[in-house]
């Protein structure tokens, strides 16, 4: 036989059979499944609906005995009589306290209450129980106290999934049972976090994530030591202390508050568990030094403090870009609304992270440079007008950024938005400081009507695209602080818009002069636009079937140099063309191999190829680069 011994007295367990308290639930759980099936209860995400109904459509009676030293007493008594002790034959009552439970055992044993002898069941209410009992017993039921009418029911439970049953379920239950009202009216259940391998945190494994350790930072050191502060079995101990040195081998860095509450937001929070790993909060962590440095700027790009700007209202967008990214910040805002009504932690987190990274600090902060680097009043292209329009979409593009990021990130928002409300006071109210971010109303979309621009929005891929390639042909060729002239290809439509948003092609794509050519055959060209043909001896790069990139590197680029690296770049793209085809001229490839695998590899041949074809046509025209230079 197997001896139960325990692992941290060394006592022989042995059960022991005893009476129990039992609550019926079969009535009650009928309810709470009748609940959810109208709609008055609604639990998210919805496919937990299934494991509601599973669990209680197959409930027994519940045990709600517990042999603890702490927990509420159970409120049941055993009434005895003197002359009867010897009676085999037991008599239980209950009260609200010891008087009344004694009253109903005098009517119960036609007796005296005097002559009544009773003694309360030392066993206490299993946890589940009291917890049930929590959103109406902490308001002061039974008694219908203002709290209670004010607070019960309430509208939210947020908690963990694993909790469907435990406590989620017996609150339902106990709650319409003897307040004849749900507690509340929707609840989410929110995923798991485990650690970085996909296990549940047990102190026995060693994986337990203290929230504190990841806020403050610790030592591998100080982490053994906590592992051997514990009161685990010495095998369990060196377990533990193994799994910290492997996960953890420097120690867990400091990343604080808002980076540990970011990060964990960034995971999906309805369906799948948390995978939590120390790196994607030092991720977080470096956003947060973004958000820093991207205030640092705006400081001084937004100039003197006895400057004042106009309010949100006030402002309007002057320029192409200027209007893009006011359009991307509404769209922004109106994200985080619908992800905050649908419960989308995710959603919101990734909607704020790409604007203000992708969007604002390497697209808009790039391009707005050259305009506030000049003095004002400076004979150059850009007038007070639009340096003034410039920094207000600066300045409330910042503010409103921060105070989406609030409640999610409350302590770094907070400081970077009074230093920004500080060095820029309103006209509204210039003498009077700024208070709280965290009392001040969260964005509303509506508030962001006038900065809706959907063309200016939907043209700006186009821009991406051609930045991309553009930069993509300056790697090739390894232009460094060159800005050589760049020729556009394409149709009168692209030539327009790219027209538009030429200060952004210029400043992203790092060239002096934008050429705009349309062919005849692609339409007429509208007047601004006369560009001649592109010269020979450029670089192309194909954006799409209508429009191609030549970038003028004649006397920029060392020929000798990106011809060698271009030879040493085509014979690993042979090389690994080579590996591929032989593959399939093995005997029986097409029967053996699986037809995913034949496409995959189809595709990467493909792909081979035409990077092979262009690096021919690089080489070609270096070729003629170094026959005009000789």
């Amino acid at each position: 036989m197997v001896l139960p011994v325990c692992s941290r007295s060394g006592d022989v367990i042995e059960p022991l059979l005893k009476k129990q308290w039992f609550v019926r639930c079969k009535e009650m759980a009928k309810r709470a499944m009748q609940a959810v099936d109208d709609g008055e209860l609604e639990i998210m995400p919805h496919f937990y609906k299934k494991t509601w109904r599973n669990w209680l459509s197959n409930i027994s009676d519940w045990c709600i005995s517990r042999q603890l030293w702490w927990g509420h007493q159970i409120p049941a008594y055993q009434a005895s009589l003197s002359e009867e002790a010897d009676s085999e034959e037991e008599c239980w009552v209950w009260g609200r306290d010891e008087a009344e439970a004694r009253q109903r055992a005098a009517v119960r044993l036609g007796v005296n209450p005097d002559a009544v002898i009773l003694t309360q069941d030392s066993d206490v209410l299993d946890t589940w129980f009291s917890s049930a009992l929590f959103p109406f017993a902490m308001l002061g039921w039974p008694q219908q106290t203002s709290d209670l009418q004010q607070f019960y029911p309430n509208t939210l439970l947020e908690t963990g999934s694993d909790l469907i049953f435990f406590w989620v379920a017996r609150m339902v239950m106990l709650g319409t049972e003897l307040t004849g009202q749900l507690p509340f009216k929707q609840v989410l259940l929110h995923s798991l976090v485990r650690d970085k391998h996909g296990r549940k945190m047990s102190k026995s494994l060693g994986n337990v994530i203290d929230p504190l350790d990841v806020i403050s930072g610790i030592s591998l050191q100080r982490l053994l030591e906590k592992v051997k502060e514990g009161n685990l079995d010495h095998r369990e101990t060196d377990i533990a202390m193994e799994a910290q040195r492997r996960d953890f081998p420097r120690g867990i860095p400091e990343c604080g508050t808002d980076a540990l509450r970011f990060a964990l937001c960034s995971h999906k929070l309805q369906g799948e568990d948390i995978s939590l790993s120390v790196s994607q909060v030092l991720s977080s962590r470096h956003f947060c030094n973004k958000m820093w440095q991207t205030l640092r700027f705006s400081l001084s790009a937004l100039g003197s403090s006895d400057r004042t700007l106009g309010t949100l209202a006030e402002t309007s967008p002057l320029s192409s870009i200027d209007r893009w990214i006011c359009s991307r910040l509404r769209g922004t805002v109106l994200q985080c609304e619908r992800g905050f009504e649908s419960y989308d932690l995710q959603a919101v987190t990734a909607a704020l992270h790409t604007f203000w990274l992708h969007s604002l600090c390497d697209v808009y902060l790039e391009c707005i440079k050259p305009v506030l680097g000049q003095q004002d009043g400076a004979p150059d292209s850009w007038g007070v007008a639009e340096r003034e329009s410039v920094r207000g979409v600066l300045f409330h593009c910042v503010s409103v950024s921060l105070a989406l990021f609030a409640p999610i990130m409350p302590f770094l928002t907070e400081e970077l938005w009074q230093r920004l409300q500080a060095h820029c006071p309103q006209p509204h109210r210039p003498d009077v400081p700024a208070a709280s971010l965290c009392v001040q109303p969260y964005p509303q979309s509506s508030q962001l009507d006038h900065w809706h621009f959907p063309q200016e929005e939907a043209d700006f891929p186009l821009i991406q695209e051609v930045v991309r390639v553009t930069r993509s042909l300056r790697a090739q060729c390894h232009l460094t602080k060159a800005r050589p002239d760049l020729w556009v290809v394409c149709s009168p439509s692209q030539a327009q818009t790219l027209l538009l948003f030429s200060s952004a092609v210029l400043t992203l794509g790092r060239v002096s002069n934008l050429h705009l050519h349309c062919p005849p055959g692609l339409g007429h060209a509208p007047a601004a636009i006369s560009a001649p043909p592109p010269p020979d001896g450029c670089v192309v790069g194909v954006v799409d079937h209508t429009c191609q990139l030549h970038l003028d590197i004649q006397g920029s680029v060392d020929v000798d140099m990106v011809a060698i690296q271009l030879e040493q770049r085509r014979e690993k793209v042979l090389a690994r063309l080579e590996q591929c085809v032989s593959r399939t001229r093995l005997p029986h490839y097409a029967e053996k191999v699986p037809e995913h695998v034949r496409l995959e590899t189809e595709k990467k041949i493909s792909a081979l190829e035409q990077e092979l074809t262009n690096i021919q046509d690089q080489l070609q025209v270096l070729q003629g680069l170094r026959t005009e230079c000789s």
